[in-house]
């Protein structure tokens, strides 16, 4: 039956490839396109308030009062609805799996069927019901989105977005890009998450420097209107417990000053994994307050705190993990480390504040900003191909990382909305900054450390580096954008033009000396266009072209600047909302092209050079549903042709790219008893199918596909709501992905998660 299953997948994937090809040949000039990332709106998020008394001043009332215009007031702002118990915002929950409403596309408030491009929307409810440890297991059923590439590793999270990889230059927190280089990584916590967006797709002409593929935009929970209380505990399979809260609400305030909202989350979490002697122990903090000074002001400034630390993730050789090394193979225990040598510690620190002034009933501004600090330590010996592979001993080198880095974000927007003649338009202005800068040091030495036995280890071997750092760099990108942006609505039509220009300063410097030795001054213009058609059944289709333009931070393996990478994409689309009925269906099919791509070295797979042209074309289906008050259910199918398009070595043209499969297929299902004599007791389930990639860039060492399964059983009673969640049911031992021949990488075993929770 599962060969049969298989088959069919493989034959529906070439058909659709074949239709993804055809569409290739479409002059992409002639098509236009959509949206890109995350804005800042409405905030508090869900408030059914009664009508609050505004306070503008004289001047203000006066010039509503003789504006003429065609367009009340209320159709010309998005003013938040009254008394209707759940209204849904960008940066609110979500009602059940079904998101109506996003910003990552605008940066306003849009519906989703009016953009003009791929957005997908992972609401808490979801996260919840699937139990994810980490940021790439929240993507997991989520169309277009590879997740977790690496396998269990506890250190990252990873993720490709419609065959590239994203998770360095496509995370967003609320609106605002977290990227790294080197090993300066960022980790946000699930649980201190509202909601979780991906746009698929170029979105550099509103966020600048991004993956052209696309970006995930988390957004974090927000102060309430309403008292919350809420802590939850839970233990896995091996060992790994945690404890978590969630408490806000309004504060007592004076009429006289506005009103006042609180929130702060928090969680512990302490033990060990399917691998020996990594833990995976992470603690944060996030309080935030809104104040809302009067109907038309709001003010939230949100802060955290976080620490990791857990060890570095196995280096495995591609026989002995894929395939059978003489003994067999590679117990998915086995640390290849020492644990009285290695470590990898994470310290970060965010303090931001968002602004929103409704100026006028038809102008509205908005201020965004962030500072994030983060200090990373890596140190350990790193798996390097087998030493004697008759003996199972595997060769190591020595490893030691120490990255700080200080990323600062501003983003100002002014929209302005207004009429000219029977068309309605949404203007967006902006200007953005970005300062970055990384203290960079690496160092490794090859052939210092002795091999270890994969069947026998022995520890306590502490071998100190010695020589230069490989790496002893300060670099500094500074980045200034101008965006303008037109939302024009006539009748069921909606275009959406969108213009940019960067202006971006890297160097690099010696941290001994301070002296520059490197320098890369760059400015581009990114554009993008979309339009989409509403038809009255519900049906949406839509077609849409951009450019994108991302200065990459960093050094290639010889130490260099890396040059900026550019990318265009063409889309066609369809999205469909069934009258009647609480959900929507998409599909889409793409062109996306991305130069000066990082790869992994395949000497040094920790190092990464840039190839010529990687190209991506493919379609993506996905449906997602509350059907029934007791039946939510989401599904995903992704089928690509990744390949090298121009390359300096003309061996690898036509070739697909390691650690990417071509082919996704995921669903799952959540079932809840609202009545009845079961009435709280509620069960779920997903698959997911990943398949084949290659572990080396010849393309002849192959790492099969893989089918997944993961449960969900659940029970409410009163305030109080137990659960067990399974992830890889059968507990299938399976390779995640291969870097190189001599860098693969386990997937998770099976994890049975237990956990209650209590809210008053």
């Amino acid at each position: 039956m599962l060969g049969c299953a298989l088959n069919s997948l493989r034959m529906l994937r070439s058909a659709v490839l074949a239709t993804a090809s055809a569409f290739a040949v479409v002059p992409q000039a002639s098509l236009a396109q959509s949206s890109a990332q995350g804005g800042a709106q409405n905030l508090p998020s869900v408030t059914v308030d009664a009508p609050e008394t505004r306070r503008r001043a004289p001047a203000a009332a006066v010039r509503r009062a003789t504006r003429p215009s065609p367009q009340t007031a209320a159709s010309r702002r998005p003013l938040q609805q009254r008394n209707v118990g759940f209204v849904e915002t960008p940066r609110g929950p979500v009602n059940g799996y079904v998101a109506n409403r996003s910003s990552s596309g605008t940066k306003t408030n849009t519906p989703i069927m009016q953009t003009p491009q791929s957005v997908s929307v992972i609401g808490a409810e979801q996260i919840r019901d699937q139990k994810p440890n980490k940021l790439d297991e929240v993507l997991r059923y989520t169309a277009g989105v590879r997740a977790g590439t690496f396998g269990a590793d506890t250190r990252n999270d990873w993720w490709l977005i419609r065959g590239f990889k994203s998770d360095d230059i496509g995370l967003f927190l609320d609106g605002m890009q977290l990227f790294y280089t080197a090993y300066a990584s960022w980790r946000l916590p699930p649980f201190n998450m509202e909601r979780v967006e991906v746009l698929r797709g170029p979105s550099a002409v509103l966020y600048g420097g991004s993956s052209p593929s696309g970006i995930v935009n988390v957004i974090s929970k927000m102060p309430p209107t309403e008292p919350i209380r809420y802590v939850e505990t839970g233990v896995n399979n091996f060992g790994n417990a945690y404890v978590g809260f969630d408490v806000g609400g309004p504060v007592a305030t004076q009429p006289e000053n506005g009103k006042l909202f609180y929130r702060v989350v928090g969680q512990v979490q302490n033990g060990p994994t399917q691998v020996n002697f990594t833990p995976d122990n992470n603690y944060f903090i996030a309080p935030s307050f809104t104040w809302k000074p009067d109907a038309d002001t709001t003010f939230t400034v949100l802060a955290s705190a976080s620490k990791t630390d857990t060890r570095g993730i196995n280096f495995l050789p591609y026989q002995g993990t894929v395939t059978n090394a003489p003994f067999g193979k590679i117990p998915t225990s086995f640390f290849a480390g020492d644990p009285s040598v290695d470590k990898f510690t994470r310290e970060q620190e965010m303090l931001g504040y968002q602004f929103e002034r409704n100026l006028t009933d038809d102008l509205t501004f908005r201020q965004n900003a962030r500072f994030a600090h983060i200090d990373l330590t890596y140190r350990g010996y790193i798996g390097n191909g087998w030493d004697n592979i008759n003996a199972a001993s595997l060769g190591r080198y020595n490893w030691y990382a120490k990255d700080t880095a200080n990323q600062a974000d501003l983003d100002n927007q002014l929209e302005y909305r207004f009429n000219t003649g029977p068309v309605r338009h949404t203007m967006l202005f902006g200007v953005d900054l970005k300062g970055y800068q990384i203290d960079d040091y690496q160092a490794f030495n090859f052939g210092t450390v002795p091999p270890i036995n994969v069947l026998n280890p022995v520890y306590g071997i502490n071998i100190p580096l010695t020589g230069p750092p490989f790496r002893n760099f300060l670099i500094t990108q500074k980045q200034a954008g101008t965006y303008v942006q037109d939302q024009m609505k006539l009748g069921n039509f909606t275009l959406v033009l969108s213009g940019r220009n960067d202006w971006v300063e890297t160097t690099q410097a010696a941290r001994d000396t301070g002296a520059t030795l490197a320098s890369n001054n760059d400015s581009q213009f990114s554009g993008r266009a979309g339009l989409i058609y509403n038809f009255d059944n519900g049906i949406a289709p839509y077609i849409s072209y951009a450019t994108s333009f991302n200065p990459i931070i960093g050094l290639n393996a010889q130490n260099q600047l890396f040059q900026p990478e550019t990318g265009q994409q063409a889309e066609i689309g369809v999205k469909v909302v069934p009258k009647g009925f609480d959900g929507y269906f998409t599909a889409s099919v793409f062109n996306l092209k991305r130069q000066n791509v990082p790869t992994t070295d395949p000497i040094i797979t920790t190092l990464q050079n840039q190839t010529g042209e990687v190209t991506s074309r493919g379609i993506e289906l996905e449906a997602v549903a509350n059907a029934t008050k007791e039946l939510k259910f989401i599904g995903a199918f992704t089928a690509y042709h990744l390949f090298t398009s121009r390359d300096l070595d003309p061996a690898l043209v036509g070739k697909t790219p390691t650690n990417t499969p071509e082919l996704l297929v995921s669903g799952w299902a959540d079932y809840t008893f609202k009545d009845g004599p079961l009435e709280g007791f509620g069960f779920g389930g997903g698959v997911r199918y990943v398949g084949s990639s290659w572990a080396d860039t010849a393309n002849t060492l192959e790492v099969p596909a893989v089918v997944l399964g993961d449960l969900a059983v659940h029970y409410e009673w009163q305030n109080w709501r137990t659960a067990i969640n399974v992830i890889n049911l059968t507990d299938k031992i399976y390779v995640a992905s291969c870097a190189a021949a001599s860098s693969c990488f386990y997937g998770d075993r099976r994890r049975v998660t237990a956990s209650v929770s209590y809210k008053w």
